[in-house]
């Protein structure tokens, strides 16, 4: 059976914490902040988990990464 081959550009997205969760960087964050509140850009600063309902396809993407 072939090996399996990481999806290059969610490598760059996620990363794994020590728990096996992904982490993620938010989204609308790159520009337009005028239309945004202070508190909203305040917390898309953060990042964020990735949701139970997408981990299974990001696992399957990132089968390597440690």
């Amino acid at each position: 059976m072939p090996k399996f081959k990481t999806h290059r550009a969610s490598a760059k997205r996620f990363k794994r914490t020590a728990s096996g969760m992904f982490k993620r960087g938010h989204a609308y964050t790159s520009h337009r902040f005028h239309g945004k509140t202070k508190k909203q850009r305040r917390q898309l600063r953060k990042s964020g988990l990735v949701h139970a309902t997408t981990l299974r396809t990001v696992r399957k993407m990132l089968t390597y990464m440690k």
